[in-house]
């Protein structure tokens, strides 16, 4: 179905990172658990060390699913906006490419526990 406007529509982002007082977006899924419907929204300020966002972000937030304590971060594969990446646990989400909006996809072969195909 199409929509006419009446009069022109001007679309203001509320988004934008001048909007977060100096932290950023960052969105991060679990590729093969269930569990998590959709990606996790962070937001974080751009110093945070990746290794910071780990401990005090996302394994508090991953502790629902069974495989959580099995996670061997070293051996996670990581993606960002959707290519093969290696991050360096102890640099900044800047320092390691990660801009406002962006997206990390983590894969843990082996634990795939509350996955519908192995």
């Amino acid at each position: 179905m199409s929509v006419v406007a009446r009069k022109e529509y001007v679309a203001v982002p509320r988004d934008r990172v001048e909007n977060f007082h100096g932290k950023q977006l960052v969105y991060v899924s679990w590729d093969h658990h269930l569990l998590f419907a959709a990606p996790f929204l962070l937001c974080l300020p751009p110093q945070t060390a990746f290794g910071e966002l780990l401990d005090s972000a996302l394994q508090p937030l991953l502790q629902a699913d069974p495989d959580a304590a099995a996670i061997d971060w070293g051996k996670v594969e990581w993606l960002k906006d959707n290519q093969p990446w290696v991050p360096d646990f102890e640099r900044s989400l800047a320092d390691n490419g990660i801009a406002h909006k962006g997206q990390l996809r983590m894969r843990t072969p082996g634990l795939n526990s509350l996955c519908a195909v192995s």
